[in-house]
């Protein structure tokens, strides 16, 4: 009786709890709470140690931040003795404070800022007139987007090709990218196709253009995705791909849905070649992105001539 009435007087602080029920939601550090919970960071961070002492949450290191989420025990997946007086508070439908609005505005921008240094690597805008640019300059082509997230890259191709396919396996992620098209009004300049990137349904030689960028470490045969790229292409097609050089950070897989800790650009070059691309040129000059990943660049053409 004497724990469950420490453990009651423990989580009836409302700012605990608040932290609490943030957490089920999506890991957080310490900046990201203060910013929602409109609270002093000392205060945040003092809450997070009683919460970590008494093993709620826990903390990991992401390169230079820590971001804390809901410890076992803390959650329904694997519910502890406190579970039931936790999940009052994650299940509490009232938000006078604003909390989960905030998140999820905190949330979005968080997936943008993320899809922009994932899929661009470059921070600023300066990619999107370089984009709009080179775009002015090219013959009306036709272009897919293998793999195409929350449609940052598609919506920029869309304002100077022909057409565009954005493909992706994620319903939720079309979903997305097909709101952030017609907010930008391109909607209809796009097709969104959920598919199988190792096995497509688009027609043999209907495409002058595949992007791929940052696809293959989500798929379990890339060599396959290549394959595809080669067989959609026109004669004298041509082929972008970005990817990242293999790394060691291992939440990426439950986080992020990488299947693979990036890939080997001599891996990449083989199935270019065995695909029957030609004039494959590499570069890894790209800036590198954040902590341990460092991406690289492959172009290559199809024959001129079946």
């Amino acid at each position: 009786m004497q724990d469950l009435s420490e453990s009651l007087r423990f989580l009836g602080d409302q700012t605990r709890l608040r932290i609490l029920r943030l957490l089920a939601e999506a890991p957080l550090n310490v900046t990201e709470l203060v910013h929602v919970l409109g609270a002093a960071q000392s205060n945040v961070s003092h809450h997070l140690a009683k919460l970590k002492k008494h093993g709620l949450v826990v903390e990991e290191r992401h390169g230079s931040a820590k971001v804390y989420s809901l410890a076992q025990g803390a959650s329904a997946d694997s519910p502890g003795e406190l579970w039931p007086l936790i999940k009052l508070a994650v299940e509490w439908q009232d938000d006078d404070a604003g909390d989960l609005s905030r998140l999820r505005d905190l949330i979005r921008e968080r997936e943008d800022r993320q899809a922009l240094n994932e899929r661009l690597l470059e921070p600023g805008q300066s990619w999107f007139l370089w984009s709009r640019a080179l775009g002015a300059l090219l013959p009306p082509i036709d272009v897919a987007d293998f793999g195409c997230g929350s449609g940052i890259l598609s919506l920029e191709i869309a304002r100077w090709a022909r057409s565009v396919i954005a493909i992706d396996s994620s319903a939720q992620a079309l979903a997305k990218a097909r709101a952030r098209a017609e907010a930008a009004e391109l909607g209809r300049r796009i097709r969104f196709q959920r598919d199988d990137l190792q096995a497509l349904s688009l027609k043999n030689h209907s495409l002058d253009l595949v992007v791929v960028s940052q696809s293959l470490h989500h798929v379990e045969a890339p060599e396959k995705v290549v394959a595809e790229a080669a067989r959609v292409l026109r004669p004298g097609g041509s082929i972008v791909l970005i990817e990242l050089f293999p790394h060691s950070e291992e939440w990426v897989r439950a986080r992020l849905g990488h299947r693979s800790l990036g890939i080997d650009p001599a891996d990449v070059k083989s199935w270019l070649r065995t695909a029957g691309f030609s004039s494959i040129m590499f570069d890894d000059s790209i800036p590198r992105g954040s902590g341990a990943f460092r991406p690289f660049l492959f172009t290559a053409r199809t024959e001129e001539e079946l």
